[in-house]
């Protein structure tokens, strides 16, 4: 049966890797790149490649950056009393939008979830707890409100409140179940101002 060459066969393969995309849409992503005068194929490998070599994460914090420390870290008008602790760099992109947070970050890498394997060691538990023995008075937790969110939601403020730390949660406004995401700036205004300890 008639396929297409090897390196679109590989191509198609690895837009499926992406969320969201299925089989038919990699395939017509594939032929979309691959039209003779279209320059876009190139200018997505070139992004792709800089993207690759110059972003990494804050040592601080672990939002995206492309130099020593990122925008957030370096502003010292930000108050360095206060964690906000979400579960991937995007997520610190959706608070910021918002506009009523203006404290610090953590990027946890994740959530626990022992059934995958996933326990504290394989998430950024280690760092927070070190940075939360200076200026720090306290932890908002902003994690997802399903099982693996709530589980790490109640580990981090076993571990914190243990060291004399005011921990919070985001109010209820943020969908149960659901990632921060999908949460238009308004809603996750009200959840942070109407956040309560743990």
């Amino acid at each position: 049966m008639l396929d297409y060459p090897a390196s679109i066969r590989k191509l198609i393969a690895s837009l499926r890797q992406l969320p969201g995309v299925g089989p038919r849409n990699a395939e017509r992503l594939a032929l979309h790149l691959l039209q003779p005068r279209s320059e876009l194929a190139l200018g997505l490998a070139e992004s792709l490649r800089e993207v690759k070599i110059r972003v990494q994460a804050c040592p601080c914090c672990g939002f995206f950056t492309e130099e020593d420390r990122c925008e957030i870290c370096r502003d010292n008008r930000r108050d360095s009393t206060q964690i906000c602790v979400v579960e991937k760099a995007a997520d610190v992109l959706s608070l910021e939008k918002s506009g009523s947070f203006r404290g610090l970050y953590h990027v946890l890498g994740g959530t626990l979830s022992p059934l995958d394997g996933i326990g504290p060691e394989q998430l950024n538990i280690s760092p927070l707890l070190e940075r939360c023995r200076s200026l720090v008075r306290e932890v908002v937790l902003a994690l997802g409100q399903d099982v693996k969110g709530e589980t790490t939601s109640l580990y981090l403020a076993g571990e914190l409140k243990s060291s004399g730390l005011r921990v919070s949660r985001l109010a209820t406004g943020l969908s149960v179940g659901g990632s921060l995401d999908y949460a238009d700036p308004q809603t996750l205004t009200h959840a942070l101002q109407g956040r309560k300890e743990l």
